[in-house]
């Protein structure tokens, strides 16, 4: 099986488990259950649950029971983007190709949906059949990755206090290693502490997650320069019409693409420890690299 029909098989796969998990349309209050879905199943690639399942194969070789914990990341993942696109954040119409959340339902509604997606999360982790220690070392990691000290809420305080400033090499690692690359270690962490990695495979995990991540955000700024908002799916050019500070503002795009190239090389030498069972791993790296979305 070829890497994308893998993809699209683990795809329906967190999507079925996402269904399980987020209540039902008509549950009451209907209005914020539609809003909470209307995000999450709006064409996401789900690869940080990808990545975490992938983690948990690489450490036992299976991910049986997995993936809800995988679950909770996507969740998180999809709060921080309906808050994100919010007027008083990026202030963007579309995600993935439709209305933001905040144009469907209103700034309101769309808070609180992220709120819900977030407070789910860790309800989530909460009721999973693992043992307490793990639990609660898997809730811990997610807060962390979500939190304001060097996680996802402080990457996006670093990152609008950095709106209009000069570009910057040390503000601009602060930002993305906080703002994306906590939450994308955290989903190889948490793979890894699902499946009981030993400290080795923990480290070598959280190395490969770091390089991906960083090799994601490089990306991702160099997408906004180069790629029309219709293959985006969200409005193109925003971090340079709100003097974001990014990596081809301060490298430009042939360096941010060889750093792009240097950050998956080093994720892939961090999985030489885990052998064949990294398969999946070391693909998934080189499709962060060269995704056009």
């Amino acid at each position: 099986m070829n890497l994308r029909e893998y993809l699209a098989l683990q795809q329906k796969l967190v999507d079925a488990e996402l269904d399980r998990l987020v209540p039902a349309e008509t549950t009451p209050p209907a209005t914020i259950q539609r809003a909470m879905r209307y995000s999450l199943f709006a064409g996401g690639k789900r690869i940080r649950p990808i990545l975490c399942m992938e983690a948990a194969r690489a450490v036992s070789g299976g991910v049986e029971g997995a993936l809800a914990a995988a679950c909770s990341l996507e969740m998180v993942h999809t709060y921080s983007l309906i808050h994100d696109d919010l007027p008083a954040m990026d202030n963007d119409d579309y995600r993935r190709g439709k209305l933001t959340n905040h144009k469907v339902f209103g700034e309101a509604i769309a808070v609180l949906a992220g709120d819900g997606l977030l407070t789910l999360a860790f309800q989530t982790l909460a009721e999973l059949d693992a043992p307490d220690e793990r639990k609660t070392r898997l809730i811990a990691e997610l807060a962390t990755a979500s939190g304001v000290v060097g996680g996802m809420i402080a990457g996006q305080v670093f990152d609008l206090e950095g709106e209009g400033r000069p570009p910057e090499a040390a503000l601009l690692e602060t930002i993305h290693r906080a703002k994306t690359g906590a939450l994308l270690r955290a989903s190889l962490r948490m793979g890894a502490i699902y499946a009981g990695a030993d400290e080795e495979q923990y480290a070598a995990l959280s190395r490969y997650g770091e390089h991906t991540g960083l090799a994601f955000q490089i990306v991702d700024d160099m997408l906004d320069v180069e790629a029309p908002s219709e293959q985006l799916g969200k409005t193109a050019g925003k971090d340079a019409a709100q003097q974001k500070i990014t990596f081809p503002a301060v490298y430009g795009l042939e360096v941010s693409r060889r750093m792009a190239r240097e950050e998956c090389d080093q994720a892939r030498a961090s999985l030489l420890t885990f052998g064949d069972r990294a398969a999946r791993l070391h693909e998934l790296a080189e499709l962060i690299v060269q995704r056009k979305s």
